[in-house]
């Protein structure tokens, strides 16, 4: 780009970042406590291409803490970074340093990631004694990956949010690469934006709603400096959950290799996914940066307001931790919490995406102190927003600093990963004994968690399975992790995970153990999808996806990652299963009541809403060690919002390793129960065509066979379900 006819301008403070104007571009950054402000242009992405500078004058150029230029002729693809001068005293909390050319926070696209070296980054010199306290004046203009300007005009065709109801929703936890990167995948464009818009035909014959991405936001995939001990290659930063730039979408993912061409295909992949039905939730990191402690490079915040932009320690050299990852956003500084909203409100206004998961929500709730709020300004902005008002936001309700708030995560309509669901449903399903009562309470909504505060049931995310742990198949397969690729001898990853082999650890050629395995996870799905909450099940898990045991497979870019597309055929029958179990959920109103169970009739009809057997058609004695367990769900009434009637359901659970005989309640009237779907039935009949469920041999009694759960379901006489 030639700036010849470039011509700069005072330019304005707002809008934040840079903006087309018509006549060129307007360019705004916060930086309380800079002396200047630098603006580089550059002609192009490459290293050496010639560039220009403006110094900011104070007096015309500054409006408050915003700095400011209007560049009359210049366009959309320009390239742009800032230089910033300040005191540099890191005791004190300054870090800044003229030689380190920075990102705009608002960046909406980066380009030259590919070959970037985090150590010209470093602010201090690493091989001074004194260390971060010393001072680099080693310049790093050309060795910086760049901003673009970009032009957000796009053809939507009429598209806008989906925003379904979260009880009406089945997320599918997946990554935008990894679900496409496999060579076997079949797609044009693998790992790529445009490789997700191929998956479209299996994402609807599956049936889930909406897709949860990892993150997208731009970060750096070589910042891991570890090698695979098993294959000799570099480790890499694969989930994502290290934000360099929180307005823009990952580069390296779109096949688009024109500058800003991840932003256009990014939106033509919401677009095509919410024509054919599906919502865009992103996995969002406002916990951290990517510019670690203080031994970490300087390319943004660090460089523009350190104390401003992150919680630092009594000794301002040092960073407060609560994130795990080196330092912690100070989400709850007034110039943060804009930020937050801004970025937020960007990706529902021009991205047209659905909702967010906030990864260590509980981060967003502590005071620039870091201690936790009880009624922090920043999660009842984001709640109470106008914009965002029918955005899904769902938050982990943790962090690594020992915050722990599930159920109780402040800020009004959140919804929250209920891990406590995870644990206690695995442990039920592996044996373990004395469950029955926490499988019930995860039955039945986990009131004991958000019967509080206007809560509702969906407000419970209900998984077994994540990106963080194993996976599915993986869960049936190990009774301990296996992460030794990693490079960390296998010290990293959660050691508790509730989890089995069957009898032999990992991949096994028994049939008898794989048939044992393959029920549990039919189990596993079943009970995720009559459970009261909103079910999320991870990607890959309905055709058995393995990662080889690791449970934290956060650096790998490869075959333990990927999903291996054969799977599909190998395990069709499993497949068959997951897909007829959504739509067995998404039929039945019961299963997505917009209140908790009472366990009273209601004043609708003589029956409970719901009722609790064990095996023998008695009350549960809820402190018995047994495995069995059976409810009764009334379906009259279901959705008292939209004064609907569902089917009765009577669902009963052996985790035992022994079959058991279970005595059936009668039904109601004319109504008389009939087989839906039985774990240990081969397939097909594990799970019945609508319409086409089978009468009961023994209408009083039913023989379950081990480690299987039965759901049998009402039918008026004639009628179909």
């Amino acid at each position: 780009m030639a700036f010849e006819d470039c011509v700069l301008e005072p330019g304005k403070a707002l809008p934040i970042g840079a903006s087309l104007t018509g006549g060129g571009v307007n360019f705004s950054v916060f930086s309380r406590y800079a002396y200047s402000v630098t603006l580089v242009l550059f002609e192009s992405p490459e290293p050496d291409s010639a560039c220009r500078q403006w110094k900011l004058d104070g007096q015309i150029n500054r409006t408050g803490d915003m700095w400011h230029c209007h560049v009359r002729g210049l366009t959309a693809g320009a390239l742009y970074l800032y230089s910033v001068d300040g005191p540099y005293i890191p005791e004190k909390g300054f870090r800044f340093n003229v030689h380190k050319s920075l990102f705009d926070p608002y960046a909406k696209a980066l380009t030259g990631l590919e070959g970037w070296d985090l150590r010209s980054c470093m602010g201090y010199n690493p091989e001074d004694p004194l260390g971060d306290l010393s001072f680099s004046p080693c310049d790093d203009l050309h060795t910086q990956p760049r901003c673009i300007v970009i032009d957000d005009t796009f053809d939507w065709q009429g598209d806008r949010p989906l925003n379904y109801p979260l009880r009406f929703s089945v997320l599918y936890e997946t990554h935008v690469r990894g679900l496409t990167r496999h060579p076997n995948s079949g797609v044009a464009h693998p790992g790529t934006y445009r490789g997700v818009i191929e998956k479209i035909p299996f994402f609807k014959e599956l049936g889930i709603t909406s897709l949860e991405f990892l993150p997208i936001q731009e970060f750096n995939e070589r910042e891991q400096t570890r090698i695979n001990p098993r294959t000799g290659k570099p480790l890499v930063n694969y989930w994502g959950y290290s934000t360099v730039a929180f307005f823009a979408p990952k580069g390296s993912y779109a096949s688009d290799s024109r500058l800003g061409g991840q932003v256009r295909e990014f939106k033509e992949m919401v677009r095509e996914l919410h024509q054919a039905g599906l919502e865009v939730i992103l996995d969002i990191v406002f916990n951290h940066t990517a510019e670690g402690n203080e031994r970490g490079p300087t390319f943004s915040f660090r460089g523009l307001d350190n104390g401003i932009y992150y919680i630092l320690d009594e000794n301002k050299r040092y960073y407060k931790n609560y994130s795990g990852c080196g330092n912690t956003v100070n989400c709850n500084n007034p110039v943060v919490r804009s930020l937050i909203l801004d970025c937020l409100r960007y990706w529902v206004m021009e991205m047209h995406v659905d909702g967010f998961r906030f990864d260590l929500g509980s981060i967003l709730g502590r005071d620039q102190q870091g201690r936790l709020m009880e009624n922090p300004p920043m999660l009842e902005r984001i709640a109470e927003d106008p914009v965002l008002r029918h955005t899904k936001i769902i938050a982990e309700a943790w962090d690594a600093g020992g915050a722990y708030q599930v159920g109780w995560f402040p800020g009004g309509r959140w919804a929250e990963w209920n891990d406590r669901y995870r644990d206690d449903v695995r442990k039920y399903w592996r044996g373990d004994l004395q469950q029955t009562r926490h499988l019930a309470t995860r039955l039945a909504g986990s009131s004991d968690l958000y019967l509080r505060d206007g809560r509702k049931p969906f407000h419970s995310i209900n998984f077994i399975t994540s990106h963080d742990g194993f996976t599915l198949k993986d869960l049936v397969s190990y009774g301990t992790k296996h992460n030794e690729e990693n490079g960390e001898q296998n010290r990293d990853g959660n050691d508790m995970n509730y989890s089995a082999s069957y009898g032999f650890e990992g991949p096994s050629s028994n049939v008898l153990i794989e048939t044992v395995r393959e029920r549990i996870m039919k189990n596993y799905i079943a009970t995720l999808m009559v459970s009261l909450g909103t079910p999320m099940i991870l990607g890959g898990d309905e055709m058995a996806r393995t990662q080889r045991g690791n449970n934290n497979a956060y650096c790998q870019d490869n075959e333990i990652s990927w999903y291996n597309w054969s799977l599909l055929e190998t395990n069709r029958s499993l497949f068959r299963f997951v897909k007829e179990m959504i739509a067995f959920r998404l039929r039945h109103l019961g299963f997505m009541r917009p209140e908790f169970y009472t366990g009273k009739d209601g004043n609708y009809n003589a029956i409970p809403d719901i009722s609790w057997f064990d095996e023998t058609g008695e009350a549960p004695d809820w402190d018995e060690i047994g495995t069995c367990l059976a409810l009764r769900m009334d379906g009259s009434k279901a959705d008292i919002l939209a004064d609907r009637d569902d089917n009765d359901f009577f669902i009963m659970f052996n985790a035992g390793e022994t079959p058991v005989a279970f005595t059936v309640c009668p039904p109601l009237e004319g109504k008389p129960w009939v087989r839906a779907i039985d774990t240990g039935l081969p397939s097909p009949e594990d799970i019945c065509t609508p319409g086409m469920e089978a009468p009961l041999a023994y209408p009083d009694q039913y023989l379950i066979k081990p480690r299987s759960m039965v759901v049998l379901i009402s039918r008026q006489f004639g009628l179909t379900p």
